[in-house]
């Protein structure tokens, strides 16, 4: 059975960090293209940032314009866990943020439903 487990969410005042861990069981995230989404309220689940699989020919690795320079997103291969470090952060980002696997890493946004394997969210809210 495929589980996503986020953490590291929490509250924080603008220009802080956080760092986002996803631990994953019932399959290698190594082998899966990896995503992690955002949705703020009343907005659908925006793609963050993305990597697909080591195995791939060309990896590829995403960032939405909005956090390019600011996010990272990383992975532990031996602990099976994704990270997304979010640097200078910004009131903008508060929102529900989700890992998910198996994603196409085209598609940037849509409803969170629409993602068959993600975790059940960790909250992340940044005060001005």
């Amino acid at each position: 059975e495929v589980e996503l487990v986020e953490s590291g969410g929490g509250s924080v005042q603008a220009g802080g960090s956080l760092r986002l861990s996803c631990t994953a069981s019932g399959f290698a995230i190594d082998s899966a293209d990896m995503g992690w989404f955002r949705q703020a309220p009343g907005n659908e689940c925006e793609l963050v940032s993305a990597r697909t699989s080591s195995h791939d020919a060309r990896p590829l690795t995403y960032y939405a314009p909005s956090v390019e320079g600011r996010f990272t997103i990383s992975q532990d291969n031996a602990k099976n866990t994704v990270f997304l470090q979010m640097n200078s952060l910004k009131p903008e980002d508060s929102a529900v943020y989700y890992c998910a696997a198996e994603i196409d890493p085209t598609v940037r946004s849509g409803p969170c439903t629409a993602l068959e394997a993600r975790g059940q969210g960790t909250l992340v809210t940044i005060s001005s």
